[in-house]
């Protein structure tokens, strides 16, 4: 069976580095897309988690900037924790489940949830 497929953002860091928090695929799914979902961010989470959030934010700023970008190979766990808020659909209708799928960054969000970003924050 063929895999479905995939873009590959080509130059977008693999991981945070040092770490082995993950923010790319290596190859689609046979099974689909692992749809996204809105992960709650509690405020007690680990310090580590919360820098691969803020690292993978900067990367994807870094990348994509304000323009609508496609999901491909971006990790959707990684994207989950981010999905709802900092990171919306960008068209209507919207398929969770689609390396398809266009995203953008909410810019305002972003800057609120992520102040020591540099170049999201003027």
């Amino acid at each position: 069976m063929a895999l479905p497929y995939m873009d590959k953002h080509r130059g977008f860091p693999g991981r945070l580095p040092g770490t082995d928090f993950q923010f790319v695929i290596r190859r689609a799914n046979k099974d689909g897309a692992t749809p996204l979902t809105e992960r709650i961010r509690y405020p007690d989470r680990r310090p580590a988690d919360k820098r691969a959030d803020a690292g993978f934010m900067q990367a994807l700023w870094e990348a994509f900037g304000e323009e609508p970008f496609v999901r491909g190979n971006l990790d959707a766990g990684r994207l989950s924790w981010l999905f709802g808020r900092e990171v919306i659909p960008a068209e209507d209708p919207f398929d969770p489940a689609s390396y398809e799928a266009m995203l953008r960054i909410d810019v305002k969000l972003a800057r609120q949830s992520f102040p020591d970003i540099p170049g999201l924050n003027p």
